[in-house]
């Protein structure tokens, strides 16, 4: 059974651990570094099409942004926590990314997110990464609302 009592302190410091992890590599973005923070088989869903599977793939990703990102920051906002299973902490919410682009340029967006976190060689690790803008209008094809 998932719990849905309020996260314990163990939930937290997971998901604040890989979010300061990827904030320092990010911090110069550096994609070998945010890939580490991913499981061997991670799943990934991130910011371009496509879905990358597997550390190397993952690594291929963050590789995408070298020349265009100079350097990240994320900030979650409001999670939400469970613990599925001792070592296992699933988490969702909203992730505020502040970004200087190599032109120079500061971003920032929100997107929705969920993370799968995993006890995995000593540390908490990203098993499943899916971040996604949320839709302007209800994604129903060409269905008129209303």
């Amino acid at each position: 059974m998932v719990s849905t009592d309020p996260a314990p302190v163990t939930a937290r410091q997971a998901l604040d651990e890989v979010a300061a992890r990827w904030n320092v590599a990010a911090a110069s973005w550096n994609a070998q570094a945010l890939a580490a923070i991913y499981t061997a088989d991670a799943l990934f869903f991130g910011g371009r099409p496509g879905h990358s599977v597997g550390a190397d793939a993952i690594a291929e990703y963050f590789k995408s942004y070298e020349g265009v990102i100079r350097s990240g920051r994320m900030v979650w906002v409001e999670p939400r926590l469970r613990c599925m299973a001792p070592g296992c902490v699933l988490s969702q919410g909203y992730v505020d990314f502040f970004f200087e682009l190599a032109d120079g340029q500061s971003t920032q967006s929100r997107l929705r997110a969920t993370l799968v976190l995993v006890q995995d060689q000593g540390s908490w690790r990203i098993a499943q990464h899916h971040f996604s803008p949320t839709p302007e209008v209800p994604p129903l094809g060409q269905a008129k609302l209303g």
